[in-house]
């Protein structure tokens, strides 16, 4: 545990110097959201946004009434964390799932610092972990314990069902962080509902054998989730153009769903330094 939360602070700390040095801002952007709640109408003025004027009220010939919003104090950072056998791809020191564990708890980290509330909740195809949102540094580190600490009881998964968990139980605009390997299917209509409620932050985790499988020539291959075994023969062309085809074809969708619906989404390697994507995704948010 005290060497995962020094790595975690490493990468903390780059993240800050980065977003410090590239934008001269802090990391309330990519927590804060919207931020924004109603709070009263007035009558429009020149130099108001258009966009901000109440039509239903406006329509009722009293004159033009623009919405008037205020800053949210009590934002709300939850993370939907993915931890299903598909998330175990990778070396054994550093699966899918470990770089999952790292980009979560320093996410969290900075929730802490910049948020009021922090939750999460870690899904296979079943609940394997919920922290209900709270303030606070105890529940912040909580998290990240828990976290770590984490050994996942199902190797299936069920998305969609862990989406609409998150839709259920968060009754406020929150800024929801889904990081997953998003091998899954039926889960688009639910990520819809749930980019259109709250301020969705996408980070797709993925393995260059997902990509480019090496060729090993035929050897069987274990589907962690479905416990089924087969042979495949990784030195067919087409076998290995089917394969990354079929990776990116699903990437380029949950890319295109999110672009559609104003999340944000970001797509990291398992195996690579993640702080310059987060660092970016922090630049696009601000």
């Amino acid at each position: 545990m005290d060497e995962f939360l020094f790595r975690l602070r490493n990468f903390d700390i780059r993240i800050r110097i980065g977003v410090y040095s590239q934008m001269r801002g802090s990391f309330r952007s990519i927590f804060k959201g919207t931020g924004l709640e109603f709070s009263d109408l007035r009558t429009y003025q020149y130099g108001d946004d258009v966009r901000a004027i109440d039509w239903n009220v406006s329509s009722k010939g009293h004159g033009t009434f623009v919405k008037v919003f205020r800053e949210e104090k009590d934002q709300t950072v939850f993370f939907v964390v993915d931890v299903s056998a598909s998330q175990q791809v990778g070396p054994s020191n550093r699966d899918k799932l470990a770089a999952t564990k790292e980009i979560c708890g320093v996410l969290a980290l900075s929730a802490i610092r910049e948020a009021s509330h922090v939750g999460m909740y870690c899904f296979s195809d079943q609940k394997e972990r919920y922290i209900k949102p709270e303030n606070g540094m105890k529940t912040g580190y909580q998290l990240i314990l828990s976290l770590f600490k984490l050994q996942p009881q199902s190797g299936q998964t069920n998305m969609a069902d862990a989406l609409l968990f998150t839709l259920n139980c968060l009754k406020r605009r929150s800024v929801v962080i889904l990081l997953s390997d998003f091998i899954d299917h039926q889960y688009e209509h639910n990520l819809k509902a749930l980019a259109k409620k709250h301020d969705l932050v996408v980070i797709h985790l993925y393995d260059q054998r997902e990509v480019n499988l090496p060729r090993l020539g035929i050897i069987p291959v274990h589907d962690t989730e479905s416990g089924q075994t087969v042979w495949v023969n990784t030195s067919s062309a087409s076998f290995r153009n089917r394969l990354r085809d079929t990776f990116r074809q699903n990437q380029k969708r949950l890319e295109q769903l999110c672009r559609q619906f104003n999340a944000s989404y970001v797509a990291i390697d398992s195996q690579e330094d993640f702080v310059p994507k987060l660092i970016d995704l922090f630049r696009v948010r601000k």
